[in-house]
């Protein structure tokens, strides 16, 4: 299975320019089963939703549609998304058969106030494709283990992004200990060039395998590729099968 990652300057505030780019780059992502765009990939990571927020019927959820059924591909990433009276930073995957699936990021970066404008989500979320489990989750949900961790084995965790330059050792630490200590693959998208808040990225999207090795890696504005070794991974679990000593825990 081929995972690619549309790593890209996100421009701010403007969902059509930036639905024009990921055009563009989706160009080059035929041979790939799996698309994963940067966290707010429409507007940039803004604390200002009333300003650019969609519904689930909006001109980004449909962009997503329309380019998975062309495609015929899995498409994700996450947008500013009104739900009610709400606003959530959700992560919305598109699949070919137009079928929609979402997760609510659950962990506000309180330093950015981000707990002041959006509603936190309350559900881990785990959906099937092809055969293999994913589990999508958004940016600051990184740095909290116990919600990234799943009572069953799964496959795929993916996450998508706006971490800032200044922070960027600590992504790289903890995106390859995801990927060990879930015995997993773990494909991460992150945003370059500087957002509406003078804030740089340097992406550092990459793919890491269970082992802890890095597949693909970048700093600059471009898609990545990485082949998904779904057979090795399950050999590598029945060799060394660290599941079955794991702890039992209950989210509170």
């Amino acid at each position: 299975m081929k995972i690619a990652l549309l790593q890209y300057n996100v421009v701010w505030h403007n969902a059509e320019a930036n639905q024009a780019k990921i055009l563009s780059l989706l160009r080059q992502c035929k041979a790939a089963d799996i698309i994963v765009l940067p966290e707010m990939f429409a507007s940039g990571f803004t604390m200002k939703p009333e300003t650019v927020a969609e519904t689930m019927k909006g001109s980004s959820v449909a962009f997503l549609q329309e380019a998975a059924k062309n495609g015929q591909q899995l498409i994700g990433g996450s947008l500013v998304i009104k739900d009610g009276a709400n606003y959530f930073n959700r992560f919305v995957w598109a699949f070919p058969s137009g079928e929609m699936q979402y997760y609510d990021k659950k962990h506000r970066f309180t330093m950015a106030q981000e707990h002041q404008h959006y509603s936190a989500g309350d559900s881990q979320v785990v959906f099937a494709y092809k055969g293999i489990s994913i589990k999508p989750l958004v940016c600051y949900d990184l740095r909290f283990p116990v919600w990234c961790r799943t009572q069953k084995p799964i496959e795929l965790m993916v996450f998508c992004a706006s971490w800032p330059a200044a922070r960027i050792a600590a992504w790289d630490a903890l995106l390859k200990a995801r990927a060990i200590e879930n015995q997993c693959y773990v494909a991460a998208v992150n945003r370059v060039g500087v957002d509406g808040m003078d804030i740089p990225y340097n992406g550092h999207s990459q793919v890491i395998d269970p082992y802890g090795n890095v597949l693909t890696f970048s700093e600059k504005e471009e898609v990545l590729f990485a082949d998904l070794d779904l057979e090795e991974l399950n050999r590598f679990r029945e060799k060394f099968p660290v599941a079955t000593d794991a702890d039992e825990f209950k989210l509170i």
